[in-house]
């Protein structure tokens, strides 16, 4: 079997019909001129005979079979005629049920008789002039401070009504005129400005205007404004900003709060200026260093002492010192400090006094157990390397009750670093010494473990 072609339109009801019309009229119409044909030739067969049986007959039998020929004709030409009539008819009622056919006999689908009465032109909707507001309604109450702060504040404020001024640009909102408020926030508020100069005010779109009236905030990030006056400014025209001069940094002052951020570990890395420290001065190999905080603990926040002012400071070796200049904190334990003064000044705290404790003493880097006696002390000396420093972790530190970390400078030899403790809590402990890089304690040469028993 054949299968239809995919673009070949389908025949419409009203086609399908106008045919069925066309065809029931030539049948009927041909049919009527078979049944005149056949009689004519009738008589034509019978006037033959009679002039084959009489031959004195003759003449008067051809007349008749041309009178019987011209017949034939005048009825084929009145059939052709009410067949052309016919066929013109069933042409305009097609186009005529073309034409009230709906949208759905287009696409291929019957419309219902309910659907086919249905239809009408349609025509497009008159749009309805939208109510603005003319009036003005009476004064209302002055807004107050709070009510101001709750309507400029973007997601509160919804249902403050008053009397009250803003300022903001002008622009539409669906036809009407709403001013752009900038609030507390930096976030935009929309009013739609209402009133008989609602009519004018479209005219300064993109314009500083400043309006009075009677505010509603109906929802939280906008509402409306019944003008009683309003002034528009226009825009300036933004001149081209100036090209940034590059110029050097100065150095300032640190504050109070700076210095503080100076001298704690983990905090203030980047940050420059002049400023005083107090520490206690150390060295490490050629080079002299401030403590500032945390000593002997991996948490210690030191600076390198360099420049003019830093000459001659060795014989302030674990000395408490006022440094000023310029303070270059590179990380967050420590940097470098620029010297332009120095000055000696009393330690801040007094070194305990060691008589009447009974103290166990280690040396060097041992990884041995001790016993000590509650609320008595035991030390540990260990010998310092350039660039590196001796520590202990702040917990273990503060467990183990760590009152000094002393460097020592020795004349025969290397720099040595003492450990004084006096534990207050009876117990057995682990304390790890750590030979860390000065400035990045999380940087570890080697280490070794030292078992506390502190007995009651």
């Amino acid at each position: 079997m054949a299968k239809p072609r995919s673009g070949a339109k389908k025949a419409t009801p009203a086609a399908k019909k106008a045919k069925t019309a066309k065809s029931g009229v030539l049948k009927s119409a041909s049919k009527r001129v078979a049944k005149a044909a056949a009689k004519l030739v009738a008589k034509a067969t019978e006037a033959s005979k009679a002039g084959k049986k009489a031959p004195a007959k003759k003449k008067s039998a051809a007349p008749a079979a041309k009178k019987a020929a011209a017949k034939v004709k005048q009825v084929a030409k009145a059939a052709t005629k009410v067949v052309a009539k016919a066929a013109a008819k069933v042409k305009e009622a097609a186009k005529g049920k073309e034409a009230a056919r709906p949208k759905e006999a287009v696409k291929g689908k019957e419309p219902s008789a309910k659907a086919a009465a249905r239809a009408e032109p349609i025509t497009p909707p008159v749009e309805k002039p939208r109510p603005r507001a003319t009036k003005l309604p009476p004064p209302g109450e002055p807004l107050n401070k709070r009510d101001m702060e709750q309507l400029l504040t973007a997601g509160q404020g919804r249902g403050v009504v008053g009397e009250g001024s803003l300022k903001g640009r002008l622009t539409l909102v669906e036809g009407l005129p709403g001013l752009v408020v900038i609030g507390r926030d930096k976030r935009e508020l929309v009013f739609i400005l209402q009133g008989p100069d609602q009519e004018v005010l479209p005219a300064y779109v993109d314009h500083k205007v400043s309006v009075s009236g009677l505010i509603k905030k109906t929802t939280n990030y906008g509402g409306t404004v019944d003008v009683r006056k309003f002034s528009a400014k226009k825009p300036e025209a933004e001149e081209p900003a100036p090209a940034p001069v590059e110029s050097e940094n100065r150095l300032r002052y640190l504050s109070p709060g700076e210095v503080s951020q100076v001298i704690s570990a983990g905090m203030g890395a980047g940050m420059k200026g002049f400023a005083a420290l107090r520490g206690n001065l150390e060295m490490t190999g050629e080079e002299f260093v401030l403590v500032v905080s945390n000593a002997g603990t991996r948490q210690q926040v030191s600076y390198i002492l360099e420049g003019k002012g830093a000459k001659g400071l060795r014989r302030y070796l674990g000395q408490t010192l006022s440094v000023t200049g310029v303070v270059d904190k590179s990380s967050g334990w420590g940097g470098r400090i620029d010297v332009e003064n120095v000055e000696v000044r009393p330690a801040e705290v007094r070194p305990m006094s060691r008589e009447g404790l009974e103290t166990v003493h280690v040396e060097g880097e041992q990884s041995t157990s001790i016993d000590v006696r509650l609320n008595h002390a035991f030390t540990v000396r260990l010998q310092e390397q350039p660039g590196f420093s001796w520590a202990i972790e702040p917990t273990a530190a503060k467990r183990l009750g760590l009152r000094e970390a002393n460097f020592e400078v020795s004349a025969e030899g290397p720099a040595s670093r003492e450990f004084f403790f006096t534990p207050r809590n009876p117990g057995v402990s682990e304390v790890e010494f750590f030979l860390a890089k000065a400035f990045n304690p999380g940087q570890v040469e080697r280490s070794f473990k030292l078992n506390v028993t502190v007995k009651a």
